[in-house]
């Protein structure tokens, strides 16, 4: 997972704690993003989605099950999130007969409005991530030597929104130097300094590893006493994200079109006296909480708190759609000798991403394994998403519908 927003327990109270040490320093508030171009969703009928008639959709209506525990918590009038999906009691009656339905394809098409998706276009562009699995030890030893860090004690996190309207949705992390709220340290200064302020969880025997971890934002931890744990997403240190794919373009390493996991893998394995420096440009660090493995079928949590499952889970830009949302993806996917493959697919929004922006953009969850490594990280497809709403909200909707620009 991408760092993909896995929010905090702890941010809230930090952000009551410390704003007004933020207002009152010498540090300017972020000028709020420019505004993207207006969100129009267009009914269309089942029928016309490529793989519906034919589709499997009984991973998706499993994922739907679950996302419904968790909007059975919310009050009838909470808004659901992004610009469209309308509120929980819009969905009441949807969850109600998903607790009763026998059949996925009769429920989807009885209780469910297709609306195709566009923004500045009805093509967008998907991607893939994975949970990976790393060797690792509690104790530092032989070639386990690269630590996986705890949340440090002195990381604040602060959400804007709550001072200013125009900051809505924006965080920053960071921590507490006198009376300042400053920048928490980089990659490179984590890497040469280590990190006091946090615990150590696990030493893993591949730096490489630790580093796509961070990126990917979850994996199992296969311990050297034959154990199996996850290693979860529980905060980062508020810098920003660099993709160094993009770097090794920028020198000339690799080929815009040659980019893949597979491609930067191999770089670093041949330069290894230059991989850490490579991937100090990537200043964003990711810190990690232990979590059992329970149904090892399926994933770690993703944002919306739930399990995500493999080729059925979805993460998505959530200024513009909603956790909970079913989605119909019509695209192509690399298969495990890379080779692209037509992948029409129910998907369930269950996750988000920081480098997930736009309407029709996505990053399709392939689980664990070699086999979800090998397609996730290829995976940089063409294609056209269209979400399901429930009959009530279609009726207010009507048979289009256009939204201001989010922010």
């Amino acid at each position: 997972m991408t760092p993909r927003g896995r929010g905090s327990q702890w941010s809230l109270h930090a952000a009551i704690a410390f704003a007004g040490l933020l207002l009152a320093s010498c540090m300017h508030m972020p000028s709020a993003p420019p505004v993207a171009p207006a969100l129009k969703l267009s009914q269309i009928s089942f029928a016309a989605l490529n793989g519906w008639a034919d589709g499997d959709l009984q991973l998706a209506f499993t994922g739907f099950r679950r996302s419904c525990g968790v909007l059975a918590l919310k009050a009838d009038n909470a808004a659901l999130g992004g610009l469209y999906a309308g509120t929980a009691a819009d969905w009441r009656a949807v969850c109600a007969a998903a607790s009763t339905a026998t059949s996925s394809r009769e429920f989807f098409e009885a209780n469910f409005v297709p609306y195709r998706v566009s923004q500045t276009s009805e093509q967008g562009l998907f991607t893939g991530y994975y949970e990976p699995e790393l060797k690792a030890s509690r104790t530092q030893h032989d070639g386990f030597q690269t630590p996986l860090y705890g949340v440090p004690a002195d990381l604040v996190t602060i959400d804007l929104g709550l001072f200013r309207d125009a900051l809505k949705g924006q965080r920053i992390e960071g921590r507490v130097m006198g009376n300042r709220v400053v920048p928490y340290p980089a990659r490179a200064e984590i890497a040469r300094a280590g990190l006091p302020q946090a615990m150590t969880l696990f030493y893993v025997d591949d730096a490489t590893d630790a580093f796509f971890l961070q990126i990917q934002g979850s994996g199992r931890i296969v311990l050297d006493d034959g154990s199996v744990i996850r290693a979860l997403y529980a905060g980062e240190n508020g810098q920003p994200y660099t993709a160094i794919g993009a770097v090794l373009i920028e020198r000339g390493e690799l080929k815009r079109e040659e980019v893949s996991l597979q491609s930067i893998r191999a770089w670093i394995k041949a330069h290894p006296a230059e991989a850490q420096e490579l991937m100090n440009h990537d200043a964003s660090y990711v810190f990690f909480a232990e979590q059992p493995i329970g149904d090892a079928m399926i994933g770690a949590p993703g944002a919306e708190g739930v399990p995500l499952t493999p080729e059925a889970s979805l993460a998505v830009d959530l200024s513009i759609h909603a956790l909970g949302v079913p989605a119909f993806l019509e695209a192509t996917a690399p298969d495990e000798t890379g080779s692209d493959r037509a992948f029409n697919r129910l998907l369930m929004m269950q996750d988000t991403g920081g480098a997930i922006k736009g309407a029709v953009r996505g990053d399709v969850y392939w689980g664990f394994g070699k086999r979800a490594e090998e397609i996730a990280g290829r995976m940089k497809n063409q294609g056209r998403l269209t979400v399901l709403l429930p009959k009530a909200r279609a009726t207010r909707l009507g048979a289009s519908a256009q939204f201001p620009g989010s922010r």
